[in-house]
């Protein structure tokens, strides 16, 4: 049967989280295949940000969640902004801040056939982004981050964000790695998952 694919087990852990009703944030929107995923995931009264800074990108985003919504109208409210996922905490209205239920990264170029495949996420803008989803994750709520070292420019990224996970505080979230081991350019995978908040004590 084989092992899940990165994107596919991404989609797996956030599944496991997100219920209906809930707020989701697609940090790097591209063709919007995770956009449409997490409109999908929280349903009509949910509500969805995605950020990209292409406007190519999000023209693919909005004609992907058009198509999905003539044959499933129950999705989610989305909004698409042309800005950098490194703006997501001033961007996000402030009552989001500790109530969203997932962020999702996949990082990189956009993978379009004619798209510039020079312009990738970078490791400053993409680990500031990180930090602000915490800030605005939910205690008990999920990050994941699809890297990719196969491609210039891309493996930095990857050790930068790895490194970044590493060091957060195991009293704020806990994180993984998913990856196949032999070949080190393979796409691999980072969640963190919020701590949830010990009850009162009474």
């Amino acid at each position: 049967m084989g092992f899940m694919s990165v994107l596919s087990f991404a989609h797996k852990l956030i599944s496991e989280r997100l219920t209906l009703g809930d707020r989701a944030i697609d940090a790097t929107v591209g063709t919007g295949a995770d956009t449409l995923f997490l409109a999908k995931a929280t349903g009509a009264r949910g509500e969805v940000y995605g950020f990209d800074i292409q406007a190519a990108a999000l023209r693919l985003a909005e004609e992907r969640l058009r198509l999905a919504r003539e044959e499933a109208p129950s999705l989610a409210t989305v909004t698409l902004l042309e800005r950098s996922h490194a703006e997501m905490a001033e961007a996000v209205p402030a009552n989001w801040h500790g109530t969203v239920g997932a962020v999702m990264f996949n990082l990189g170029y956009l993978p379009s056939g004619d798209a510039d495949k020079n312009i990738i996420t970078q490791p400053g803008s993409s680990i500031a982004a990180l930090e602000a989803s915490l800030q605005v994750l939910r205690p008990g709520g999920i990050i994941t981050a699809v890297l990719y070292p196969g491609h210039a420019g891309g493996d930095k990224e990857a050790a930068a964000v790895e490194s970044w996970a590493a060091a957060v505080s195991q009293k704020v979230a806990q994180s993984i790695v998913y990856r196949q081991l032999q070949r080190t350019d393979s796409p691999y995978m980072i969640a963190l998952e919020k701590k949830k908040e010990p009850p009162l004590k009474l």
